[in-house]
């Protein structure tokens, strides 16, 4: 009678341990998500900040390092609060930067504490140009809608001047905020405008906004002496990589020109043994003086018996005048 109730209690068991082990799995897969999220953050983290120790490097002084600070409310997306202020240097109108390029501008300051705003602000403007000096406009944020929200326009470029998908902007210097050459995005395409005597191009940041972290504040010494060669940029590559490539053009006509040298110098080489065998193989007459001397002429100029031979008129057989015939009678009186 009791065996039913036994084999329930069994089932039940069983049923329990199931889902013991179950949450015993769900709960360790849920702590190796964690811990991978977390390492992966944290290496992420480690490689802005090499990053950024690098751009210092480069710099060597005139700038504050700051840390993010959260934010103060739901409407500060295109703000950021620094762990640094007026006793740190920071002042207002100075630009910052990380490794990747131009974040933005100091708004305000405070002691301990500065508000900057993001490229992604209404308010953000810089003036910028091509990495090649041949189009300058005005970058300011795009205004779209979603994604293209974090957009950026460049507006006011000469019509003459068409810029390529891909063509990296830099700040050229232009106003008294931003130096000369920071990076501060890439085209992206033209945008069709009703203006008609200019063009207006849809760039992407060079600084995402899920990459800003710690950052660089630029002060004025810093500025005004410029950040040239700090940025590396998309043409120092290519002319690196141009400079490589001619570097192995020139070695590879080098080897070429050497080689040929060799080749000319053993055909010389085969070509004075083979003089050399003819001679010596050439049925042997009396030599004379003039015989050596011809002889020593002819073996310093071995074409001369080339075109001897090539002359037409020496094959023709020579004419033989004879002598005149004797006179006779009585021979004549001289007076």
């Amino acid at each position: 009678m009791l065996s039913p109730l036994v084999a329930l209690e069994g089932r039940a068991s069983a049923v329990r341990a199931a889902i013991l082990v179950r949450n015993a799995v769900l709960i360790t897969r849920g702590q190796v998500a964690t811990q991978a999220l977390r390492v992966q953050a944290v290496a992420d983290e480690n490689r802005t900040l090499r990053k950024l120790l690098g751009l210092s490097a480069r710099l060597q002084d005139g700038f504050v390092a700051a840390e993010l600070l959260p934010p103060r409310g739901a409407g500060d997306e295109f703000l950021l609060a620094l762990a640094a202020g007026s006793d740190a240097g920071v002042q207002p109108f100075l630009p910052v930067v990380t490794a990747d390029g131009l974040v933005g501008m100091v708004q305000s300051v405070d002691r301990a504490t500065s508000f900057a705003i993001t490229w992604a602000h209404p308010d953000f403007r810089v003036s910028a140009m091509s990495i090649d000096e041949g189009a300058f406009g005005i970058i300011q944020p795009h205004l779209g809608a979603g994604a293209e929200r974090w957009l950026l326009e460049m507006r006011g470029v000469p019509f003459r001047a068409k810029l390529d998908p891909g063509t990296l902007l830099v700040s050229s210097g232009l106003g008294s905020t931003y130096p000369r050459g920071i990076p501060v995005g890439t085209v992206l395409g033209e945008l069709s405008t009703p203006e008609k005597w200019a063009r207006t191009y849809l760039v992407k940041p060079s600084v995402l906004p899920e990459a800003i972290g710690p950052v660089l504040v630029l002060l004025s010494s810093r500025a005004q002496r410029g950040v040239n060669g700090v940025w590396t940029t998309v043409n120092a590559a290519d002319s690196a990589a141009r400079a490589m490539a001619a570097a192995g053009d020139s070695l590879a006509r080098a080897a070429a020109f050497d080689e040929l040298s060799a080749r000319r110098a053993a055909l010389e080489a085969a070509a004075d043994t083979l003089a050399d065998s003819t001679l010596a193989f050439a049925p042997r007459r009396r030599v004379t003086t003039s015989d050596s001397v011809r002889g020593d002429s002819a073996r310093a100029r071995p074409d001369s018996a080339v075109r001897t031979r090539a002359r037409p008129d020496s094959a023709k057989p020579r004419v033989i005048v004879p002598p005149a015939a004797p006179r006779t009678g009585p021979p004549p009186v001289l007076r």
